[in-house]
């Protein structure tokens, strides 16, 4: 179809797309809420703050500087949050962390000590939250596809239409649908179902082969991972969009179902059961609707993860997702939690350097384990209570406090 056609059949839609409540997979825009509470602390009030090794964390934070020290970027990481931190505030803070690179640990300790300030933080449900964890993950894949390599993961198709209502409407701003154009009309984006089914078969759309549907599924939760090729070598493949439906848990599912205990559905339990139910798996999958296509993921460090929402590499134990409504990333943060499933503290400096739809409150994260089967087994099994103390660098906190 002409760019111009599509472009008045898609105007003509629009309409009637708001009539109806908007497509399925609409995206509402974040509410900007009101509710980060910083209170300064001491380092010595930080719970086993001289216990930690922060030299993988000075790593993390190097790694979001050249994001942190650009105007346009630093604005577009850090505006969405209740604590505003400019690109004029962090370059005194990088440029000395650039030559503490190769310091020992304690004297590491002091550049931080030296150039941030500790704020404990709380919102409207106090300073307890919850902390989760993920993990990137690593299966095996080809770029053929044979006997053993025949289920496929997909580039970004041509006909995938994402529409931003705030251009035809601005009491619409910030909402877009996602869908394709068939026949003159607007409608929404092939299902999970339908495209394991084969809507886009035969289209050259596929990026990679993997010989297990059910690690497909969880690269599409994850949204990110690393493939082992039959040659030895790896590769990276990362988001490049979703087909606009819902996304639905389908550990949800299997506790509505009375398969699993609530609690207990954790991923490698819902793992296990499509394991011992092979048959029902395919219907399982297709409950949630929604489907993420790929691309290919290139000039990340080996020992690295993931690009994060920051636009830098994570660094596994030291990379935090938040809620970008009140934590700006890039910002270093004290965690005082505990082990998935354990009471042992887990207390380390780590850089927020993510976000993600289900991290959502002032005190909320979500820890980057790495990749591999240890760093699975504890993001599967986080659910940690804890707390989290900002450091902010000393000439915005200069400013905080004299606010």
């Amino acid at each position: 179809m002409p760019a111009m056609l599509r472009d008045r059949t898609v105007l003509r839609l629009i309409g009637v797309a708001v009539v109806l409540g908007l497509l399925a997979g609409c995206e509402k825009p974040p509410v900007k809420p009101v509710g980060l509470q910083l209170a300064p602390v001491r380092y010595d009030r930080l719970p086993g703050w001289k216990e930690d090794d922060p030299r993988a964390a000075l790593v993390a934070f190097l790694r979001s500087c050249p994001v942190l020290t650009d105007e346009k970027k630093a604005k577009k990481n850090g505006n969405d949050s209740d604590l505003v931190v400019t690109a004029a505030d962090w370059r005194e803070p990088c440029r000395q962390a650039a030559a503490e690179a190769n310091a020992p640990a304690q004297q590491v300790r002091a550049f931080f000590e030296h150039n941030f300030r500790p704020y404990a933080a709380s919102g409207p449900d106090g300073s307890d939250g919850l902390f989760t964890g993920y993990f990137e993950i690593e299966l095996r894949g080809s770029r053929q596809k044979s006997a053993r390599y025949s289920v496929p993961i997909y580039r970004l198709p041509a006909d995938h239409v994402k529409v931003n209502l705030g251009d035809f409407d601005p009491q619409l701003k910030g909402h877009r649908i996602v869908g394709r154009v068939e026949a003159g009309r607007l409608v929404p984006y092939f299902s999970r179902g339908a495209i394991d089914d084969g809507a886009l078969k035969g289209r050259g759309l596929e990026l990679l082969w993997f010989d297990d549907p059910i690690d497909v599924f969880m690269l599409q939760v994850q949204g990110s991972g690393r493939v082992l090729l039959p040659d030895g070598s790896v590769v990276r493949v990362g988001y490049a969009g979703h087909n606009g439906l819902p996304y639905e848990s389908i550990g949800r599912a299997l506790i509505q179902q009375g398969e699993l205990q609530p609690g207990k559905a954790s991923w490698p339990a819902v793992r296990e059961w499509i394991r011992r139910n092979p048959k029902k798996a395919k219907s399982l999958l297709a409950l949630n609707p929604r489907y993420i296509f790929f691309r290919f993921v290139t000039g990340i460090p080996p020992d690295a993860g993931p690009i994060g929402a920051e636009g830098v590499p994570l660094t596994p134990g030291r990379s935090l997702a938040v809620d970008r409504r009140y934590v700006p990333l890039g910002l270093p943060i004290w965690l005082d939690t505990t082990w998935p499933a354990e009471q042992r503290p887990l207390r380390r400096l780590v850089v927020a350097q993510d976000a993600g739809n289900a991290i959502k409150g002032v005190v909320r994260g979500d820890f980057f384990w790495g990749y591999g089967d240890e760093a699975l087994a504890y993001a599967g099994k986080m659910k940690s209570r804890g707390r989290y103390y900002l450091l902010i660098p000393t000439a915005a906190a200069a400013r905080l406090a004299g606010s």
